[in-house]
């Protein structure tokens, strides 16, 4: 029996493993001191899911908020990305320790894993991330991760821990993932509007979905709004994993979101895709765009691979193996996935038939642009 409701997500038998999402305005105060007395009933929260037979990983902010507080730096630290990056260096020690510190009070191990964009969106290093991930699991830890914000730029980082959970929850085969926030869930409309609905059920993430979504978040201090969390549902379902959106801002949050008490959003996925698949369709950076006519995406909708003769136009600069975006001509996103050819060669081949390939290219043609087994729909 599939996870089906919020309380499920307690069920040792439903979510064996799950991703716990901190944010940093649950964690830190606007005055840049920890919530010593809510992290306390987080950890006592996690500690008795493990005692029920569940794995745990939790996925941390606050490491910049920490660290501009100790610093004195203006806008809580994201003034700058030198800011953010100093922030986060200080801050991340401090991060650390809270963690580790609660949890061997409770007789459990913790482990820190720093990831960048690209740990996850390469799959040799995604694949060691994971590897790590079930050992840790296997020995009984509970690893804490965070985005290295000392090292990651605008091009290489996820911005936002939400859309990370999800990745860690996709490489250590996670069950559900539950996203503690500073707000209830998702509305059908502006939260602010009186006649705002929460949805407290989801099947599956849709274009009329995303038009629900505030892109605020109420601190100020976390970087995510409920654009984010979209994004990470639609990459927790790819891999059949359930995701929540609670209400964290209450002591013992786990068990007044789960136990029916208080608000939340849960996103049900509507597809599981194999391991390699679901990796791929959850990456954020495409290296460029392939535009297609209809009858190409027709043919891609019927699960076919992507045909020189259905592409008319290439965007961007790309190299044999690189993750692509492929539109219709509307501009609406139909898939992706990894190129057999370079951008120069798609250009010279676009809207060409498969016999007249090699005369352009001067060698055998491959089979295709993007080959069925590299590609995801959308």
């Amino acid at each position: 029996m599939p996870i089906d409701r919020l309380a499920d997500l307690t069920s040792p038998k439903l979510a064996a493993r799950l991703v716990v999402k901190v944010g940093s305005a649950l964690l830190v105060g606007q005055d840049g001191t920890v919530r010593g007395e809510w992290l306390d009933s987080l950890v006592h929260e996690l500690a008795e899911a493990r005692g029920r037979g569940q794995e745990v990983i939790v996925v941390s902010s606050g490491a910049i908020a920490l660290g501009a507080a100790k610093l004195g730096l203006a806008k809580g630290g994201r003034g700058s990305l030198a800011d953010a990056q100093a922030a986060a260096a200080v801050g991340q020690i401090g991060l650390a320790s809270l963690w580790s510190e609660r949890l061997a009070a409770r007789g459990i191990a913790a482990a820190q894993l720093l990831v960048t964009l690209d740990d996850l969106e390469d799959r040799r290093r995604y694949l060691n991330a994971a590897a790590t991930l079930g050992r840790l699991l296997k020995a009984g830890v509970v690893p804490v991760i965070n985005e290295n914000d000392s090292v990651a730029t605008a091009e290489i980082r996820f911005g936002d821990n939400d859309r990370l959970a999800a990745r860690v929850a996709q490489a250590a085969s996670a069950d559900a993932v539950i996203l503690l926030s500073d707000v209830d869930g998702l509305y059908d409309r502006d939260p602010a509007a009186a006649e705002a609905q929460l949805l407290p059920r989801v099947e599956g993430v849709t274009a009329e979905i995303h038009g629900m979504a505030s892109k605020t978040s109420g601190s100020g201090l976390g970087s995510g709004g409920m654009t984010s969390k979209l994004q990470a549902a639609e990459i927790a379902e790819r891999a059949g994993i359930a995701l929540a959106i609670v209400n964290g801002t209450h002591d013992a949050p786990l068990a007044r979101a789960l136990a029916g008490e208080g608000a939340g959003t849960l996103f049900l996925p509507r597809r599981r895709d194999a391991a390699r698949k679901a990796w791929l369709g959850g990456r954020q950076r495409m290296r460029g765009t392939l535009v297609i006519d209809d009858g190409c995406c027709a043919a891609l909708a019927r699960g076919g691979s992507l045909l020189p003769a259905g592409i008319t136009a290439v965007e961007g600069d790309f190299t044999r193996g690189d993750p692509v975006a492929v539109r219709d001509s509307e501009g609406k996103a139909v898939a992706q996935g990894l190129v057999e050819y370079t951008s120069d060669e798609i250009e010279r081949i676009k809207g060409r038939r498969s016999d007249q390939l090699e005369a352009l290219l001067g060698y055998a043609p491959r089979a295709a642009v993007i080959h069925r087994d590299q590609l995801v729909l959308r």
